[in-house]
């Protein structure tokens, strides 16, 4: 199996996509001008056991998403493009699923996705699956808060889920 890459504009700078055959098999959100970036694609290319080629172009489909999402409009990215989820499994993958059902503006706590993904109790697991998500903003993990309400964090970033949710609530 071949896998290509490209970057997409986001308003946190050009993300990374990585593609196989199957669909979008990674989305990250650190900037082509990131020093860890080289970093990143070899990471990737251990988990898929191949080097991603360059391929200017390849997030063609993505990028009018990404700028519709950014502009205000409800995009459900996983019912327009195809996602590759061979770098999540198991319950990370059944919860990442699940989140892809919260819909645009709406949130859930991590305890109501395990309960939805058929773990209830496994709120820790939840929050370890979005943490390491292979798809940012496709699967919309930032739609996942805390029991309490509070937006939680965000990667390293928790500043991008606040500016995520916020403009889910605006629209």
């Amino acid at each position: 199996m071949t896998f290509r890459y490209d970057f997409a504009p986001t308003p946190f700078g050009d993300a990374l996509a990585v593609y196989s055959e199957a669909g979008i098999v990674r989305f990250d959100l650190s900037e082509s001008a990131d020093p860890s970036v080289p970093w990143l694609l070899e990471n990737i290319s251990r988990r898929l056991g191949a080097v991603p080629e360059p391929d200017p172009g390849a997030a063609a489909e993505l990028t009018p998403l990404l700028d519709a999402y950014f502009d205000g409009v409800p995009v459900d990215f996983p019912e327009q493009i195809d996602i590759d989820w061979r770098l999540a499994e198991g319950f990370s993958r059944a919860a990442l699923q699940t989140i892809c059902t919260i819909a645009w503006g709406e949130t859930l706590s991590y305890g109501e996705v395990a309960a939805l993904a058929g773990h209830p109790g496994a709120a820790r697991a939840v929050g370890t699956a979005c943490r390491l998500t292979p798809f940012s903003i496709i699967v919309p993990v930032h739609r996942v808060v805390r029991s309490d309400g509070s937006a939680g964090q965000y990667g390293a970033h928790p500043e991008r889920k606040t500016f995520l949710l916020d403009l889910e609530a605006r629209h």
